[in-house]
C-alpha cells in the first residue's frame, strides 16, 4: 500500500485541472471584491440558549451580497484580557454549522469562533436570490443560465466568506492580524475561496475541498451525488452538448482551482487518497495553483469521512502560525 499510494502521489503532484479560466476572469472577481467593499459591516447578535461555562454564544446575523440574511454561530471566550485570535468555520454541502460543543476546543485555546451557515442550505442562512433556469438539482449550476455570470450562486457565499472576517475586524476585542479559516469539502472549498479574498488572513486549512476542476470531474466520468448536477444538467437542459463550451467556461469563474492562485496565506491541506466524494486528482488540482506557503497532508486509507486526528493537527497549525 505505501508504494501504491506514494506512485498515486506522485502521479497527481503537478496535475492543475483541465480548462483556463474565462478571459475576463480578474475582472469578474475585481467587481466582485468591489461588491464586497460596498456591503455593510454591521451585524445582529442574538444570545443562544447553548450553555457554557468558558464561553458566552450567540445567534449572529448579517446582510450579505445581493441582500441575503446570513447567520452565524459565534462563541467567545468568557473572560477576555486584550485582542484574541479569531476562527473562521465552513460546513459541507446541504449541512449546516453544526454543534455549538464542536467549537469549545478552540475557546479553550483562547479564540473567538464564528461558524457561517451557508445561504439556502441546511442552516438558518436565507437566500434571497432570483435566478434563471434550473433551481432544483443542486447550488453548483444554480444561476448558470442567469444572463450575468455575477449571479452564479456560489459568488456571492464567497463573498460571504470574507465578509465574516471583515465583521471580525470590526470587533474591538479580535486581533485582525490572527484570524484563521477551516472547514470540510464544501467548507474546505469556501476556506479556500475565503483566502483568496482575503490577503491579510493568517492562514487556512482545507480538509478534502469540493468544487475543484468540474471539467476535469466530468471529462474523468466521476459519478458521485454531490456532483450529479452536472449530468443532471445535460440530461435536462443540453442533451446534446450544444452548450458544453459555455457550461464549464461559467463554472470556471467559481471553480476552486482558479481562486487557489489568489490565495495569500499559509496553507494546510488534507487529503483522503480514497475520497469517493471529492476525488484526489480534483483536490490536487487546486493544492498545486496555490503559490503560498503550503503543506498537505495523505491519509492513504480514509475515504471522505472524519480523518483520524486531523482536529489536532489544524489546531496545532493555529497555535504555531500564532507564535511565528
Amino acid at each position: 500500500m505505501d508504494k501504491l499510494y506514494k506512485c498515486q502521489i506522485e502521479h497527481l503532484k503537478d496535475y492543475k485541472g483541465i480548462g483556463d479560466p474565462p478571459k475576463d476572469y480578474d475582472e469578474y472577481w475585481m467587481r466582485a471584491r468591489k461588491d464586497l467593499e460596498n456591503a455593510s459591516l454591521e451585524y445582529e447578535l442574538k444570545r443562544s440558549d447553548f450553555v457554557s461555562r468558558s464561553c458566552d454564544a450567540y445567534d449572529l446575523y448579517f446582510t450579505g451580497v445581493g441582500g441575503g440574511r446570513i447567520h452565524c454561530q459565534f462563541l467567545k471566550p468568557k473572560r477576555i484580557e486584550g485582542k484574541i485570535p479569531a476562527v473562521v468555520m465552513f460546513h459541507g454541502y446541504w449541512s449546516n454549522s453544526g454543534e455549538w460543543s464542536g467549537k469549545l476546543p478552540y475557546i479553550a485555546e483562547g479564540f473567538c469562533v464564528l461558524a457561517m451557515d451557508v445561504r439556502g442550505q441546511g442552516g438558518l442562512s436565507v437566500d434571497n436570490g432570483v435566478y434563471k433556469g434550473n433551481t432544483q438539482s443542486g447550488h453548483i449550476i444554480r444561476g448558470l443560465e442567469c444572463d450575468n455570470p455575477d449571479d452564479l450562486f456560489y459568488r456571492n457565499v464567497y463573498l460571504d466568506t470574507a465578509q465574516c472576517v471583515k465583521i471580525l475586524k470590526t470587533m474591538d476585542f479580535v486581533d485582525e492580524k490572527n484570524i484563521f479559516a477551516t472547514g470540510a469539502s464544501q467548507g474546505g472549498a469556501l476556506t479556500i475561496a475565503c483566502a483568496s479574498l482575503v490577503d491579510d488572513l493568517k492562514g487556512a486549512a482545507a480538509i478534502y475541498p469540493f468544487l475543484c476542476d468540474f471539467r476535469g470531474i466530468y471529462q474523468n466520468n466521476f459519478k458521485n451525488p454531490t456532483y450529479e448536477e452536472i449530468t443532471w444538467y445535460f440530461r435536462q437542459r443540453d442533451p446534446n452538448h450544444l452548450k458544453e463550451d459555455f457550461f464549464f467556461e461559467r463554472l470556471a469563474y467559481i471553480d476552486i482551482k482558479n481562486r487557489a492562485k489568489d490565495v495569500k496565506c499559509d496553507i494546510l491541506w488534507m487529503t483522503a487518497l480514497m475520497d469517493n466524494v471529492c476525488p484526489p486528482f480534483s483536490q490536487m488540482a487546486a493544492y498545486n495553483n496555490i503559490t503560498s506557503n503550503k503543506r498537505i497532508v495523505f491519509f492513504p486509507e480514509y475515504q471522505h469521512e472524519y480523518l483520524l486526528y486531523s482536529g489536532d493537527i489544524i489546531l496545532k497549525f493555529f497555535l504555531e502560525l500564532l507564535e511565528s
